[in-house]
């Protein structure tokens, strides 16, 4: 999956904005700090942290090689193994005086003085500062709509689209038909299919947005709002059964929007902790008592 970029007056803010644009719990996330806020006089607060973060990726794990014994090969010396034992060779002063010639000004001629931004650095904060406006939520909104309708138009399925702004970050495209009952194609097993769905609609939107795009959240028929009030009653009676036996209890593994319903469900619960552990796609949840 693609980086997404995200700000905020501290890193953690921005790490959970990064968070809830993914959708995923923050150990199924990877995540960089790019810039971190700087402090002003006075002890105020210039500037805003700026991370990127992506979903864990469910590649395998690299190959070891038996005859190392498990150890990753070292990289070879191109210069060969004598390469400590050489002593570096004297610089020539012919080099040096030909370096200095070339450095050295002409006389009677002035030094240009180049304009505009003189580093890499001013003109990377100038485009940034150029991309940051990027598009609206409503607009946004807009894009994933259109792209959701042609779908369906190709798919010969008759539903509406209907867009929600949930927050100031956050817009949800909503596809009913009456009956629902041809919309379960764009569902599939526990939310898989939908879950592409969301993903490729996300990407559509932030092809045509310049700037950095809010979290785009897509829902069939009220699955997503079904499934977790399913998976938030089913969390507290595992936490109810953990509390009373006293042992921790690993669950199935989920797919990550199942998972940050299980955390989620559980967070305001001082009688037990939640963790994320194995690899995807066979990752899970364990409910430990606190």
């Amino acid at each position: 999956m693609d980086w997404v970029e995200t700000t905020g007056k501290s890193i953690d803010e921005a790490t959970d904005r990064a968070l809830a644009h993914l959708g995923v719990h923050r150990d199924d996330a990877e995540i960089e700090v790019l810039e971190e806020p700087k402090a002003g006089l006075f002890g105020r607060i210039r500037g805003e942290a700026r991370v990127r973060a992506r979903v864990r990726p469910a590649g395998p794990r690299p190959k070891r090689s038996r005859r190392s014994g498990g150890r990753e090969d070292k990289p070879k010396n191109p210069e060969g193994r004598d390469n400590k034992s050489r002593a570096p060779k004297p610089k020539s002063n012919d080099g040096e005086r030909a370096r200095s010639t070339r450095e050295r000004p002409e006389s009677g001629r002035p030094k240009q003085v180049s304009k505009g931004p003189s580093t890499k650095s001013e003109k990377v904060s100038l485009k940034e500062s150029n991309m940051a406006e990027g598009i609206t939520l409503a607009e946004q909104g807009v894009i994933g709509k259109g792209f959701l309708e042609g779908l369906l138009s190709s798919m010969n399925i008759t539903a509406q689209v209907n867009v929600r702004e949930i927050d100031e970050e956050t817009v949800e495209l909503s596809v009913n038909a009456t009956p629902p009952t041809e919309l379960g194609v764009l569902v599939g097993p526990r939310g898989t299919t939908l879950q592409a769905l969301q993903e490729v609609t996300r990407t559509v939107v932030q092809s045509k947005s310049p700037g950095r795009t809010d979290r785009i959240l897509v829902d069939v028929a009220q699955y997503r709002e079904r499934r977790v009030a399913a998976l938030g009653r089913f969390a507290n009676q595992v936490a109810q059964e953990v509390v009373e036996s006293g042992e921790e209890r690993a669950l199935e593994p989920m797919s990550a929007a199942d998972r940050k319903a299980i955390h989620d469900a559980l967070s305001g619960l001082d009688s037990v902790v939640t963790r994320s552990e194995g690899e995807e796609p066979r990752r899970f949840v364990v409910v430990s008592p606190a």
